[in-house]
C-alpha cells in the first residue's frame, strides 16, 4: 500500500500503480478506507458450503459401486450407462470421476497409449445394418517364435457388430471368399449390394476373392495405396481385441485355443461390451435396434433424477439419449464427392 501510495503521489495513475503491485483498484479502494488500511478478509473468508454438494455418504456410495468386482476395471463412462441400464443413478460421469480421483482411485488401468485422434478419408455410408462391411486380417501369436495364426473378422459398420470371424493357420484369398459367403448367408444379405471394404492386402484382392465377391453381389472397396488408415473400423475393433485384459501375451497353443479365445471375445464384444460410439449400447443392440427403447429408458431416468435434484444440474442438459444416426466411413472424402456431384 505504501508503493502505490508513494507511486501516486509522485504522478503514477492509481490504477496502473495498482497493476504493477498485482491488485485491482478496486481491491486497493477496499483495504484502503477513511485513511486507514484494513486487512486482507479473504484468508479468514467463511465460505459456505454449496447447496448441491455431494454428501460423504453419497461419496462413499460412488467409491463403493466403483469397486464392485464387475466395474472395478472399467472406467465411469462405462459404469454410468450401466446403472441406468439396472434402473440406478448415482450421479453424472463427471461426478463419478471427481470422486475417483478425490480419493486416489483415479488411474490409466489400460496397456495402450492415450489415443490420437485423426480425421480419416471417407467412402461410404451406413444407414442400417446389412449395408457396409469392413474387414480384415491380423496375427495372432503363438508360442512357437516365428509362427503365427491369422484371425480374419468381419465388421458392420453400422452397428459395429462382429459378423464373421475365422482364425486359420494361414492367409489366403480362399478362406477369406468362404467366410464372405458364410456371412452373407447368415446376415441375408446376398445380393443385396453390401460394400466390403478392406486394406489392399493380398488375401483382400486375391482373384478369388475378387470374383466370390462379384457372384455375391458384394461392392468392393478398398484403402488408397500406401495410406494404412483408412480401414478405421476394423483397426480399432483389433485393437480392441489384443487391449483385452485376458488377452495372452505370451501366446495361443495351438489354433483351436486361438478359436475359443476369439469366440470368447466376438461374445463379449456383441453382448456385453458397452460401445462409447454407440451411446454407450452394446453393438447387437444397435444391430438389432434395441438401442432406442434402452437410450429412452436411460433419458427418463435422467430426467427424474434432474427433477429431484435440480440445483445439482443447473442449466445443463442430461447426458445425450438420442439414438446414432448413420454412420460413414471416411467422412470428409465423401463430403467432397457430393459436392462435386452436387456442382456437375
Amino acid at each position: 500500500m505504501s508503493w502505490i501510495q508513494e507511486a501516486n503521489r509522485s504522478g503514477a495513475r492509481l490504477n496502473v500503480a495498482c497493476r504493477e503491485v498485482g491488485i485491482t483498484l478496486r481491491t486497493y479502494r477496499r483495504w484502503y478506507r477513511n485513511g486507514s488500511i484494513t486487512t486482507d478478509k479473504r484468508p479468514d473468508a467463511v465460505r459456505p458450503t454449496p447447496a448441491n454438494k455431494f454428501t460423504e455418504a453419497e461419496q462413499a456410495k460412488i467409491i463403493e459401486v466403483c469397486n464392485l468386482d464387475k466395474f472395478a476395471s472399467l472406467p465411469p463412462s462405462q459404469i454410468v450407462p450401466s446403472l441406468l441400464d439396472d434402473g440406478e443413478y448415482y450421479g453424472s460421469e463427471s461426478t463419478f470421476y471427481r470422486v475417483l480421483k478425490a480419493n486416489g482411485q483415479l488411474h490409466h488401468r489400460g496397456r495402450s497409449m492415450t489415443r490420437k485422434v485423426s480425421a480419416q478419408p471417407t467412402t461410404y455410408t451406413a444407414t442400417g445394418p446389412g449395408q457396409v462391411f469392413c474387414w480384415d486380417i491380423t496375427y495372432l501369436p503363438s508360442t512357437v517364435r516365428g509362427q503365427f495364426y491369422y484371425l480374419y473378422m468381419l465388421e458392420d459398420l453400422f452397428s459395429r457388430k462382429i459378423v464373421g470371424d475365422e482364425v486359420h493357420e494361414q492367409e489366403s484369398g480362399e478362406h477369406a471368399a468362404q467366410l464372405l459367403e458364410q456371412t452373407l448367408l447368415r446376415e441375408k444379405c446376398l445380393h443385396s449390394g453390401v460394400v466390403l471394404h478392406s486394406d489392399n492386402g493380398a488375401p483382400m484382392k486375391s482373384q478369388t476373392m475378387r470374383v466370390k465377391a462379384y457372384e455375391l453381389g458384394v461392392t468392393t472397396s478398398y484403402n488408397r495405396p500406401r495410406v494404412s488408415n483408412d480401414n478405421p473400423f476394423a483397426e480399432s475393433l483389433f485393437r480392441t481385441c489384443k487391449y483385452r485384459p485376458d488377452w495372452p501375451s505370451a501366446g495361443f497353443k495351438s489354433l483351436e485355443e486361438a478359436r475359443a479365445w476369439v469366440l470368447k471375445f466376438k461374445r463379449w464384444y456383441n453382448y456385453e461390451h458397452k460401445h462409447s460410439r454407440l451411446r454407450f449400447v452394446t453393438p447387437h443392440q444397435r444391430h438389432t435396434g434395441q438401442d432406442e427403447a434402452i437410450l429412452a429408458q436411460r433419458k427418463a431416468k435422467l430426467e427424474a433424477a434432474k427433477a429431484a435434484n435440480p440445483m445439482r444440474w443447473g442449466k445443463r442438459d442430461t447426458r445425450n439419449c438420442t439414438p446414432v444416426g448413420p454412420t460413414t466411413l471416411n467422412p470428409e472424402k465423401e463430403s467432397i464427392k457430393q459436392t462435386e456431384k452436387q456442382a456437375a
